[in-house]
C-alpha cells in the first residue's frame, strides 16, 4: 500500500464517522463495542440498583433508630414513673408512721391523763394512792392496773365511749381473774376514762357496775365489786 494511500486511510479513519464505523464493522470491533457498552450498561444499571438498595438500607436503619429511641425514651418515662410511686410509697410509709407516732403519743398522753383523773378520785373517794401501770393477760394489754391494800383496779382509756368498751373492761376484769390470779384482791373496781362517752355506752356501763370519769366529771357512780375467789387458780 503506497504512502498516499495510508495517509488518505488515516484522514478518513480520523474525519469520517460514517467511514470509521464502517471499517469497524469490517474487522469486528463494531460488535465488541457494543457488547461492551452493554456490559457498562449492565454495570451502571447494577451499581444504581445498589445505591437504591443501600439508601433503602440506609433508610431502614434510621426508622430502626427511631424506634430504638422511642423505645429508650419509654423505658425511661417507665423508670421515672416507677421513681415516683417509690417516693410516694415512701412519703406514705413516712405519713403513716407520723400517724402512728401521734396516735402512740395520743395513746400516752391519753392514759397518763386516766391514771392521774383516776387516782385523783380514788383519793378523794377511798384515801388510797394507787399506783397506775400496763400489763397483760393472755395477750390482751390492759391500759392501767393498780392495786392497794384490799382493792385491785383496771381502767381503759379511750378517747370515744362505746357499748363495746364497757364489754371489752368485763372481759379483762375476768381473763385477770383467770389467767393472774396473783393480781387479784378481794374487792376490785372496773373504770373507764374518755373524753367522748356515748349515751348508750354510759347506760350500760351503770347496768354492768363499770366506773366512767372524763376529766371534769364522773358519769357513772363507783362501784366497789366483791371477787369471787372461790373458782380461782390456785
Amino acid at each position: 500500500m503506497s504512502t498516499s494511500i495510508k495517509k488518505r486511510f488515516l484522514e478518513l479513519l480520523d474525519k469520517d464517522e460514517e467511514f470509521r464505523l464502517a471499517v469497524a464493522a469490517k474487522l469486528g470491533l463494531l460488535d465488541k463495542l457494543n457488547s461492551l457498552q452493554q456490559s457498562v450498561d449492565n454495570l451502571a444499571a447494577e451499581v444504581k440498583a445498589l445505591r437504591e438498595g443501600q439508601e433503602k438500607l440506609w433508610q431502614s436503619v434510621e426508622k430502626l433508630w427511631q424506634n430504638v429511641e422511642k423505645l429508650w425514651q419509654e423505658v425511661k418515662t417507665l423508670r421515672e414513673g416507677q421513681e415516683d410511686i417509690v417516693r410516694e410509697q415512701r412519703r406514705m410509709s413516712r405519713a403513716i408512721s407520723d400517724i402512728g407516732t401521734t396516735l402512740e403519743r395520743l395513746t400516752l398522753s391519753l392514759e397518763d391523763e386516766a391514771s392521774e383523773v383516776v387516782g385523783f378520785n380514788l383519793r378523794g373517794k377511798l384515801g388510797v394512792d394507787f399506783k397506775f401501770t400496763r400489763i397483760f393477760a393472755d395477750s390482751k394489754e390492759v391500759d392501767l392496773y393498780a392495786s392497794q391494800g384490799d382493792v385491785w383496779v383496771i381502767v381503759e382509756a379511750a378517747t370515744r365511749l362505746g357499748v363495746k368498751l364497757v364489754n371489752e373492761v368485763n372481759r379483762k376484769a375476768d381473763i385477770i381473774r383467770h389467767r393472774k390470779p396473783e393480781l387479784v384482791k378481794p374487792r376490785f373496781i372496773k373504770a373507764v376514762y374518755t373524753l367522748v362517752p356515748l349515751n348508750d355506752a354510759v347506760e350500760e356501763a351503770k347496768k354492768q357496775g363499770v366506773w366512767v370519769l372524763t376529766w371534769k366529771e364522773e358519769l357513772t357512780p363507783l362501784v366497789i365489786h366483791t371477787t369471787n375467789t372461790s373458782n380461782l387458780p390456785t
